[in-house]
C-alpha cells in the first residue's frame, strides 16, 4: 500500500514539473514545431563581455621592436646621473633601469622602427650623455593602441 502512495506521488510531482518551461516571456519562435527558451542573464553576460573586450583592446600590447642599451655599470651615481639627464632631454621616450646584480643596467625606449632607433642613437651621441658604446637591441616594447574613434590629424 505504501509504494502504490509512493509512486503515485512520485507521478504527480513529474506531472507537476513536466510543465515548468510553459514561460513565454523569454520564447523565440523559430517556427511552428520548435521553440527557443533564452535566459535573460545571457544577454547581460555577451554585454559584460563585449566590454571586457573592448577594454583589452586599449591596453598596452607588446609587439616586435628596439631599445637602445646606453649603460651597464656598478656606479650607482652614474646610472642615476644619466637617467635624470634622460629623462629630461627625452620625456618622450621611456627609461628603463634595472639592477642585476652587481650591474645596473639603463635602456630608453619602445621604438618600432628601426631607423627612428638610429635617429635616437645618433641624437644621444651627439648630447655626450653615455661616454661608452650604445648598443640597439632588439626587443618585446609596448604599443599604445590606436584609439578607433581619434580624429586622424594631417600634416
Amino acid at each position: 500500500m505504501r509504494k502504490n502512495y509512493l509512486l503515485l506521488l512520485l507521478f504527480q510531482l513529474l506531472f507537476i514539473y513536466s510543465f515548468a518551461q510553459e514561460n513565454t516571456n523569454d520564447t523565440i519562435v523559430v517556427s511552428t514545431t520548435h521553440s527557443i527558451y533564452k535566459d535573460k542573464r545571457v544577454d547581460v553576460f555577451g554585454k559584460k563581455m563585449a566590454e571586457y573586450n573592448e577594454s583589452l583592446a586599449l591596453k598596452i600590447q607588446l609587439v616586435n621592436g628596439y631599445r637602445l642599451m646606453l649603460l651597464n655599470t656598478t656606479d650607482r651615481d652614474l646610472a642615476m646621473k644619466v637617467r635624470t639627464t634622460l629623462l629630461q632631454q627625452f620625456p618622450e621616450h621611456k627609461v628603463y633601469m634595472t639592477f642585476q646584480s652587481p650591474y645596473i643596467k639603463l635602456k630608453i625606449g619602445n621604438i618600432i622602427d628601426k631607423n627612428e632607433a638610429e635617429k635616437l642613437k645618433k641624437q644621444i651621441t651627439d648630447l655626450n650623455i653615455v661616454t661608452g658604446n650604445i648598443y640597439l637591441l632588439n626587443e618585446k616594447v609596448e604599443q599604445k593602441p590606436v584609439d578607433k574613434n581619434a580624429i586622424p590629424v594631417e600634416e
